[in-house]
């Protein structure tokens, strides 16, 4: 996927998960905290050393990985 360029795995941090710019904050906890109902600028305050458009992409990345393949659901 394009355009993901703040979007990083290492295999030694954080067990491999995808995170932001290699810091300590998975894409998967910015993306809980949205689903939660928090907003971005809520995020930005929190932790500081985001940017805008790190969020953006943890989304952006998140979206392209739920439709990489197909889940059953529960009915």
């Amino acid at each position: 996927m394009q355009d993901l360029d703040r979007i990083t795995q290492i295999p030694g941090l954080m067990g491999g998960k995808a995170t932001i710019r290699g810091l300590r904050v998975s894409v998967g906890m910015i993306v809980e905290q949205i689903a939660a109902g928090r907003s971005i600028e809520a995020l930005l305050t929190d932790y500081p050393y985001l940017e805008r458009e790190d969020i953006l992409q943890a989304l952006r990345y998140a979206a392209w990985r739920a439709e990489e393949r197909e889940i059953a659901l529960a009915r």
